[in-house]
């Protein structure tokens, strides 16, 4: 009869042994980082710019893509075609484009509903085949 307790003893022993060494764990991070070790950030903020305000407003900083390049100095706005001032512009979403007349809406416009209207029928098509 001991001996029987003593095998059963191991088997749960060992069992919860092995659950405690193959449970994950993480260390803590509430320590400070060494100087100069790899990984987190040890600064208080974001360093300070070295660049003067005159070099910041006349220069694309950063634009730059080419090895012995510099960066491209800003131009007048008058310089810049029309069409880069709409690109952040927001476009009517599918569903406000069915509730227009599609007879009176510009070329482009009717473009992009027809290309909208398309991926939506493809996509309920699919979505129908699949359920078959």
């Amino acid at each position: 009869m001991t001996m029987g307790y003593t095998v059963s003893l191991k088997n749960i022993i060992s069992k919860k042994v092995v659950q405690l060494v193959s449970c994950r764990t993480f260390a803590a991070g509430g320590g400070k980082a060494k100087k100069g070790s790899k990984g987190g950030a040890t600064g208080v903020g974001p360093k300070a710019s070295t660049l003067s305000k005159e070099v910041k407003s006349t220069t694309t900083v950063g634009a730059n893509i080419l090895k012995d390049g510099v960066d491209p100095k800003l131009l007048p706005d008058s310089e810049y075609p029309d069409w880069l001032w709409h690109l952040l512009d927001k476009r009517p979403a599918l569903s406000e484009l069915r509730r227009k007349n599609v007879e009176t809406l510009p070329y482009e416009v009717l473009k992009r509903f027809v290309k909208l209207d398309n991926r939506a029928r493809i996509k309920e098509n699919n979505s129908v085949r699949a359920k078959n």
